[in-house]
């Protein structure tokens, strides 16, 4: 079946008899996709169910029989809000189109998504950081692009479904001396902002960061985002249980009719639809 399970390990005729358990170890170490680099590389094709790479000359390398046998392996099995019919979709989109779809670390459109405890006035608070990679002179490096943290809404918050506070057309005519009114009190002083006025967590971060009052704590968890493919987004996640079914796979996948659905899911994604 195109999605089963394929375990990376073919135990020889010798032992297949009875497997002990340091096989059993073994066999689950192989099926385990342990990094991101090497789910970006089974994804491709790229490396044997031993975790050796391919030369990019060899006749497995990249091949469309490889990749559905990798492909199977490579979404979260417990995950029943993943149909088989969406993933079969998908596997037919990337593997048998005129020309096989490839993930490229270095081709933007995916970005990851990082929840961190940060401390704020000795209280814990968490943060969500985006990070994406920039390219940097010969290379590239990941650099945090976005940030939202429930602790900032507060100090953006207006009720837009009523008249607030507003400056006077007129108030060009007082040489604008009644913005002493406006910076009176804090509270409403966003009230001021114009209607396409989005706040922008990463400023106050950085801010707070740069005044001493956030105190970095720990990483809690991350994940990925790709938008690669045409027509589909699925996130990536980690996976730490018993069993074959581990590591780095894919733990959400939807596919996208149109641009518009695509910038509803990245401003979803990025919790700018509050």
């Amino acid at each position: 079946m195109f999605f089963s399970l394929v375990l990376g390990l073919v135990a020889t005729s010798s032992v297949q008899a009875q497997l002990v358990s340091d096989m059993d170890d073994e066999s689950r170490l192989y099926a385990e996709t342990k990094q991101v680099n090497q789910f970006f590389r089974r994804f491709n094709g790229e490396e044997d169910d031993k975790g050796d790479r391919y030369d990019a000359k060899d006749r497995q390398y990249q091949s469309v029989k490889l990749r559905k046998k990798y492909l199977g392996m490579l979404f979260d099995a417990s995950n029943a809000g993943i149909k088989a019919d969406l993933k079969a979709q998908f596997g037919k989109d990337v593997l048998e189109g005129t020309k096989p779809v490839i993930l490229d670390f270095h081709g933007g459109n995916w970005f990851a998504e990082v929840h961190t405890t940060f401390l704020y006035n000795n209280k814990a608070q968490t943060i969500v950081l985006f990070l994406t990679l920039e390219k940097d002179h010969l290379g590239t490096k990941w650099v945090i692009d976005k940030v939202h943290a429930d602790m900032f809404d507060p100090y953006f918050k207006r009720d837009t479904t009523k008249v607030g506070k507003f400056l006077h057309p007129l108030s060009h005519e007082l040489d604008f001396m009644n913005l002493r009114k406006a910076f009176q009190n804090s509270d409403s002083v966003s009230q001021f902002a114009g209607k396409r006025f989005v706040a922008d967590h990463l400023s106050v971060f950085l801010y707070e960061i740069k005044k001493g009052n956030l105190k970095f704590k720990t990483v809690d968890e991350v994940k990925f985002h790709f938008f690669q493919i045409p027509g589909w987004y699925f996130e990536l996640a980690e996976f730490n249980r018993p069993g074959n079914n581990n590591g780095w796979l894919i733990s959400n996948l939807v596919s996208l009719k149109s641009e518009s659905e695509r910038n509803i899911l990245r401003k979803y994604l990025y919790y700018e639809t509050k």
